[in-house]
């Protein structure tokens, strides 16, 4: 792995959590609207990861053998990524919509599992530095929003800026995608993130819990608090099992608490969770479109739904059903748009994937990894387009390392050429034939350093 790749991935990532649709607009790349030409409708980040695995082949030598030992270290990673090709090639024959999500929302987040595979610990370092980083302007860019009631960077949709809903949108472009990207993030600073000094991971937790209150995403926040209790409980018998409590750090918590106390009951003063409640009392209807959304399943046959209905009857439903933030659950909207059959061999395809990238994690990824698994299925998330994924790699890769044994077995191996040079020049008692123990007895007991030299220790 060259410097330069490196430099260029640490750039990519900056780029993938900073540069959203809105962002892209502004410097002439309509990302997000539905006009524009075709190439405009891929992130950068997805064509530097593909460029970056292709350069990342060729540096090898070897490309052929560098594929093939892909496919035999990360199959599922390898699978998701030509899973993405065989469903870009069936969309462009059969002329239908959506091949830049299937590129960007399944084969960025391959990509960048295959690339980030070849990183060692200390490779990622920088990586998780500009996560957390980036993160905590997102957080404090929240807050400005919220506290000076404009949001620097709207949604847009073909350079439309949608302004009805105030909540803040921060870097990511928009409230939900902050809100998901945040929740996961919070449990995974509680669980992982093992480089972070302790006093430094509490004021980014807290940061962040400010933020998902402006952000006023009801399911992250909801499954964020729901776990933190888990983590504490966690970390607080694992702190007792070690033995080991710091006086200083024990009061230190201890005069913390009421300081944190009146903490949130100054930001409760201060209006920031009433949007929140707000949207708890009146959601819009996004709690309904939930439920009826099953309904437009009703009127097609198991074939049609295998194969997938006709897109224009969908469409119709859809309008009369009135789900105008359209089918909230990626799997039901996959099977309405894509088929059955397609829905199930990207579901199939993407627990495998996540299962071979969060293997050898430890126990307290399971709490982002959940986190993750409710939030994808509360949106249309994954079956419109969206890099969501591509930063949960990133978070779990870089706040999780895999774990390490505490002792790596010895491997049998030939002997050294030092240590051959070394037994020659031994002494001639060394090379002779063992005496029998007969003969031994008769001379005396051996002596020491015989015994050491004979013996199988």
């Amino acid at each position: 792995m060259t410097s330069a790749l490196k430099t260029a991935t640490l750039v990519g990532v900056v780029v993938l959590l900073s540069v959203s649709g809105g962002l892209l607009w502004h410097l002439g790349y309509n990302y997000d609207g539905l006009t524009g030409g075709p190439v405009t409708k891929i992130h950068p980040f997805t064509y530097f990861l593909f460029a970056a695995l292709i350069w990342r082949a060729l540096q090898t030598g070897a490309p052929a053998t560098y594929v093939a030992r892909k496919f035999a270290m990360r199959p599922a990673a390898s699978w998701l990524l030509m899973l993405t090709m065989l469903l870009v090639a069936a969309t462009l024959i059969r002329s239908g919509p959506g091949m830049a999500g299937l590129v960007d929302t399944f084969g960025g987040p391959a990509a960048f599992a295959l690339l980030l595979d070849d990183f060692s610990e200390a490779d990622l370092v920088p990586l998780s530095r500009a996560l957390h980083v980036v993160m905590t302007i997102n957080a404090l860019m929240a807050l400005g929003e919220f506290a000076g009631h404009t949001l620097i960077l709207p949604y847009r949709l073909d350079g439309v800026a949608h302004l009805e809903d105030t909540r803040s949108t921060a870097l990511q472009g928009h409230p939900l995608i902050n809100a998901a990207l945040t929740g996961v993030y919070v449990l995974s600073l509680m669980g992982g993130a093992k480089g972070l000094k302790p006093w430094l991971r509490a004021g980014l937790i807290l940061l962040q819990f400010a933020a998902l209150a402006v952000f006023g995403g009801r399911t992250a926040i909801v499954v964020s608090l729901a776990l933190t209790p888990m983590f504490a409980l966690y970390n607080g018998f694992a702190t007792l099992k070690r033995g080991r409590i710091s006086l200083l750090g024990a009061a230190t918590f201890c005069a913390a608490l009421p300081l944190l106390a009146l903490t949130v009951m100054a930001a409760l003063a201060s209006g920031i969770a009433d949007t929140l409640l707000m949207r708890f009392v009146d959601d819009s209807g996004s709690a309904a479109t939930r439920v009826i959304m099953f309904e437009m399943l009703k009127p097609f046959t198991i074939p049609e739904l295998i194969v997938g209905p006709d897109i224009e009857q969908v469409e119709s439903l859809r309008r009369h059903f009135g789900l105008e933030q359209g089918v909230e659950n990626p799997f039901v909207r996959m099977t309405l748009y894509q088929g059955g059959f397609v829905m199930a061999l990207v579901f199939g395809s993407l627990v495998w994937f996540f299962r071979e990238l969060l293997r050898g994690r430890g126990l307290r990824v399971i709490g982002p990894a959940v986190a993750m698994a409710v939030l994808l299925n509360a949106s249309e998330s994954i079956s419109v387009k969206t890099n969501f994924l591509d930063k949960l790699v990133l978070i779990f890769v870089c706040l999780f390392p895999h774990l390490r044994a505490a002792v790596t077995p010895q491997r049998a191996s030939s002997p050294s050429a030092p240590r051959i040079a070394g037994s020659s020049v031994r002494s001639a008692s060394s090379i002779r034939p063992m005496l029998s123990n007969r003969h031994q007895n008769a001379q005396g007991k051996p002596k020491l350093s015989a015994l050491s030299r004979t013996s199988f220790r």
